[in-house]
């Protein structure tokens, strides 16, 4: 072999025991100092330019009755976060420990981006995303998309969350 070929050989191997060491550093400093909070505060509403002419109406979404069986939020009943409520959006929920989730919990069993509760037209359905631990429905592991109703169980880690209305 010529030197030219060493030398490349041992940069090589340097570079990538550096990248190896500095993953391990990463992975060591989010298990000492865990995951990063973010507040989240919505954006202040955009007020509609209005024309002198002709109003301009706002569109109007359907509000679910009184004593309708149609689930509007998420209640966690289980778990470090027990009473937190959240509203049920039609771009589904994202549930997880990641920073990124709509549902950040602070569940040791929860996977980074952990399960997703989506609005489909018949109702709402939970599905995990490949987490570790699983994602329950009941008594049950879900894996594919599984309807939930208002009131039923969905346990993830140490957390259990129910859909009401």
């Amino acid at each position: 072999m010529s030197e030219l070929t060493v030398t490349v050989l041992r940069l090589g191997l340097l570079v990538l025991l550096w990248v190896f060491v500095m993953s391990v550093a990463s992975v060591l400093r989010t298990d000492l100092f865990g995951t990063r909070v973010v507040t989240r505060r919505p954006a202040p509403a955009k007020k509609p330019a209005r024309s002198p002419r002709r109003p301009v109406a706002e569109p109007s979404t359907p509000r679910p009755q009184r004593g309708s069986r149609i689930p509007t939020q998420i209640v966690l009943t289980t778990g470090p976060l027990t009473g937190t409520s959240l509203p049920l959006r039609d771009s589904g929920v994202l549930i997880g420990r990641n920073p990124e989730c709509t549902l950040v919990l602070d569940d040791e069993f929860a996977s980074g981006r952990h399960a997703r509760i989506l609005r489909a037209q018949d109702g709402w359905y939970v599905e995990d995303l490949g987490s570790t631990n699983g994602t329950f429905v009941g008594q049950y592991r879900v894996g594919d998309p599984v309807p939930v109703e208002t009131g039923t169980a969905i346990r993830i880690g140490r957390t259990v969350i129910e859909l009401r209305s």
